[in-house]
């Protein structure tokens, strides 16, 4: 399963705001053998996310976009995603009857286009805040605060399933340009994915989808660096 993730905020932009929505769930889906392919950050703009949204949810399994969500004038995801699958916004009867029966609130509470979602979407409650999110074909829109955003996915997180990945670190105390042959060798006698990354100490990665692939190229390895 391939996934595109999609951050929306002014302020992450600006970097006023961190973006650990994205490293969350990348983790997440990660640990459950998705591919993520691509990583983009928006501003506040409709049409800017309505381009991105219809061009990766025509080359991807899933899009999951983060942030934007509520009633108010820079909340603008709902609209881009209903304007990228060509649905009118509506109010969401299901959502509306969640907000108020589990969710303690009164429609006098509640303002206006609170839970207005794409016509068809499925929602996703809001255990953690008040905006409901949307499933709606390929599109997953989820809140972007952090704790809200994270109890929503755990509710939608069996959807997004592939082939686990295994994967090990050794650490080499060498440059990185000294182990260029050993890895290579690396490769050619395993079928592993490997990584270099250098730093205090050269860190390599290996991965695969054969848990004793790894475990058998990351011996073969550490018998052959200089460790830290």
């Amino acid at each position: 399963m391939e996934v595109a993730i999609v951050t929306v905020g002014d302020e992450l932009l600006a970097g006023r705001t961190t973006n650990t929505n994205a490293t969350w769930l990348c983790e997440r889906l990660t640990e459950n053998g998705v591919h993520v392919e691509r990583v983009t950050s928006l501003p506040d703009r409709v049409g800017d996310i309505a381009r991105v949204v219809n061009e990766y949810r025509a080359a991807y399994d899933a899009v999951i976009v983060t942030g934007g969500l509520g009633p108010t004038h820079d909340d603008v995801t709902m609209d881009a995603v209903a304007a990228a699958l060509d649905r009118p916004l509506e109010e969401h009867e299901e959502a509306l009857a969640w907000l108020t029966d589990e969710g303690g609130y009164t429609r006098q509470d509640l303002a206006d286009g609170t839970a207005h979602l794409p016509e068809g979407a499925r929602a996703l409650h809001n255990e953690a805040g008040v905006a409901p999110g949307a499933a709606v074909e390929n599109v997953y829109v989820l809140p972007g605060v952090p704790t809200e955003m994270k109890a929503m996915f755990e509710t939608i997180a069996s959807e997004f399933n592939g082939t686990r990945r295994y994967r090990e670190v050794i650490r080499a105390d060498e440059p990185e340009s000294a182990l260029l042959d050993r890895i290579e060798k690396l490769r050619e006698t395993f079928d592993v994915t490997v990584g270099s990354y250098p730093g205090d100490v050269v860190r390599v990665s290996i991965e695969s989808t054969d848990e004793s692939t790894v475990e058998a190229a990351a011996a073969w390895l550490r018998e052959r660096v200089e460790r830290p």
